[in-house]
């Protein structure tokens, strides 16, 4: 009786997932990563615009990323943002790419990395656990008003549970891949 609802909410904890893995990506390692900067809002004649929709960004050698602008005149505008944004990465514009040097982190940078990583992690297990509340709250209603049995209540939020538990490891295991990858020397 409750599998749309499983569903939808299903779907909204593969949503809150996915945004999880897109923070991770944004957190800066020692490697060059496209996804380091692609999510910056740049100001583009008023406009906050996500950089990947303005450049192309690729990743040539391993602590370098090139940022080529589709219009030559939003160079100073992807400039300014880099340098404004809390990557700590200094571009170099020639005047036709922007080249970004990754700088191999200190000890302490990786273990402030590390702690932020941990931080986004929690929030997207908080989220997750926030989905099943809500589901539960709606559950309890429908149990309320008499339009399900005491025995589908209790599969239903049986399951709904696995659900949750599933998704919370899942987004343990991409936070356990991002630290390793931040700790590698």
């Amino acid at each position: 009786m409750f599998d749309p609802q499983l569903v939808d909410v299903e779907a909204d904890m593969a949503k809150a997932l996915d945004s999880v893995k897109r923070d991770l990506a944004g957190i800066r390692t020692g490697r060059a990563n496209p996804g380091l900067v692609e999510n910056l809002r740049v100001n583009y004649f008023g406009v906050p615009t996500p950089l990947k929709q303005l450049a192309a960004i690729s990743a040539p050698e391993a602590r370098l990323l090139v940022i080529q602008p589709f219009d030559r005149n939003t160079l100073n505008d992807i400039e300014r943002t880099i340098t404004t944004s809390d990557l700590g990465l200094v571009p170099n514009n020639d005047g036709r790419v922007i080249r970004l040097n990754i700088p191999s982190p200190t000890e302490e940078r990786r273990r402030d990395l590390v702690r932020l990583m941990r931080k986004r992690v929690e929030e997207g297990r908080v989220a997750v656990r926030n989905l099943r509340r809500d589901a539960l709250e709606t559950l309890r209603g429908k149990e309320k008003a008499k339009e399900t049995s005491q025995d589908e209540m209790k599969r239903a939020s049986e399951s709904l549970q696995r659900l949750t538990d599933s998704y919370v490891a899942q987004v343990d295991q991409v936070g356990g891949a991002k630290e390793a990858e931040l700790l590698e020397v």
